[in-house]
């Protein structure tokens, strides 16, 4: 399975702490690849310098040693993210669905926005 963590999923995973079970076992499996978007890291760049959240200093670090593998943005990703129909507007948010559809990845949210896209989900 190819899964694509939304941002809050990533943290959670980096903190051991708020996914189910089912979640942490699938992401667990090494039989899964686990993606993490250059999106997510840019908004947790930008939320940690706002002071809106906090987040390790050593992201990329962490994300390596948990062996998720980065996502880039491509030009078609967004592309893609700004022809979306408007359900959910939060560009952050949109990149990752432009992608999952386009590399074939589940999404890995609570974000109940999501079911309104055609993209495959599996909860967090």
């Amino acid at each position: 399975m190819r899964l694509l963590l939304d941002t809050h999923v990533l943290l959670w995973c980096l903190m051991d702490r708020g996914l189910s079970k089912h979640a942490r076992d699938v992401i667990a499996d090494p039989a899964n690849e686990v993606a993490v978007s250059a999106a997510s890291a840019w908004e947790i760049s930008i939320k940690k310098a706002l002071n809106k959240l906090s987040a390790p200093d050593d992201l990329e670090s962490q994300i390596q040693a948990s062996g998720f593998v980065a996502l880039p943005i491509q030009i078609s990703h967004a592309w893609a993210a700004g022809a979306l129909p408007r359900h959910h507007d939060d560009p952050f948010d949109r990149l990752l669905i432009a992608q999952a559809g386009i590399e074939g990845f589940t999404i890995v949210t609570r974000d109940n926005r999501f079911a309104d896209y055609a993209v495959s989900l599996m909860p967090a």
